[in-house]
């Protein structure tokens, strides 16, 4: 006999956990981690603070009898994370586990190491990439790194097998949308599928302001004059991106609209902070602690209990409240650098 789908308040089940392997990161994007917040004298989360890859592994394997099917590391930056082959490896190890993705910035991501990645078991690889005009993309990431070196990262990432792989886009009316057509061209014609993703009020650091929001269907607008496309059907319920592709056959591209058109209801996603917190929502102001409860003893039928009453309780539906003031009288939110995007 089955067991019981695990699900919250509003019958939602619990499919997917997304884990943060640290809170550094090598890019200060302002709508992340802007340099006046996050600055050389910035003090980042110790090494004993953190999960360590055993802890890691232990929580998965208890989500995975949760229902979680996927898998997905982020950061800050997870490359920047010694020897995460081996946490892959350990992973990929856990029956059940049906997917293991990664979303990194690929500034560090070698054809060596892209290779030992996907030798481990990752599966594909999403790159975050604002921008494919060199000067716009070097003051989004504001250190000054090069396009050229993340395309550089995303070939590496082909090279090795880590396909399909993503290109998210965030896109800043004003700062950055003059390279969606851009963009879109650049990749038109390859396998990769690059996502534009409005700017979201992640966090309280990155002074988002919804004038700055470029709604999707804008974006949609502009591609759709340049090369027409045409939607296409989700590949899965939950899936975050409204899918299109080329009517010429060029490939396919995304458009993820948290703030425009919300997709709450059908969220199935958890957050594991670096540190060890459970989050429930994207947005949310405060996380659970399972570091602590791991390293004072508690045994697996407690931690599965615990986690069970969690996604229970579970009512978060933030896109679908936000409002023009949820700015002002909303509680402090988790920084997306924390717990990924």
């Amino acid at each position: 006999m089955q067991e019981d789908v695990l699900t919250d308040q509003l019958n939602r089940p619990l499919r997917d956990l997304r884990i943060s392997l640290t809170d550094r990161c090598n890019f200060r994007c302002a709508y992340c981690m802007p340099k006046a917040l996050f600055g050389a004298n910035h003090a980042f989360m110790p090494r004993s603070q953190l999960l360590s890859f055993e802890e890691i592994e232990r929580l998965a394997r208890l989500f995975v009898g949760l229902g979680v099917r996927k898998l997905r590391l982020t950061g800050g930056e997870p490359l920047i994370r010694r020897d995460l082959d081996q946490l892959i490896g350990m992973l990929a190890g856990i029956d059940g586990v049906e997917d293991i993705s990664l979303t990194t910035n690929a500034s560090l991501l070698t054809l060596e190491k892209a290779q030992a990645l996907k030798a481990a078991g990752l599966n594909r690889i999403t790159v975050s990439l604002d921008g494919i005009d060199d000067a716009t993309f070097k003051a989004m990431n504001d250190v000054g790194f090069p396009v050229a070196k993340v395309l550089e990262g995303i070939d590496n990432a082909e090279a090795a097998g880590l396909s399909p792989i993503k290109i998210n886009m965030v896109v800043q009316r004003g700062v950055n949308d003059h390279d969606i057509v851009p963009m879109a061209g650049h990749f038109r014609g390859t396998p990769h599928i690059v996502r534009f993703i409005e700017y979201m009020d992640v966090g309280n650091t990155n002074g988002w302001r919804l004038d700055e929001v470029m709604p999707s269907r804008e974006v949609v607008e502009r591609i759709h004059a340049e090369w027409p496309v045409e939607p296409l059907e989700a590949n899965y319920r939950g899936e975050v991106a409204e899918r299109y592709r080329y009517v010429d056959g060029g490939g396919e591209i995304g458009m993820i609209s948290s703030v425009s058109q919300p997709f709450c209801g059908d969220c199935s996603r958890a957050r594991l902070s670096a540190e060890g917190k459970l989050y429930t929502c994207l947005f949310a102001s405060a996380g659970h602690d399972l570091r602590d409860r791991l390293r004072e003893g508690a045994d697996d039928s407690e931690l599965l209990e615990f986690l069970k009453g969690i996604w229970r309780r579970r009512a978060d539906r933030y896109s679908e409240l936000r409002t023009h003031e949820t700015k002002v009288v909303d509680t402090r939110k988790i920084e997306m650098s924390y717990i990924g995007g």
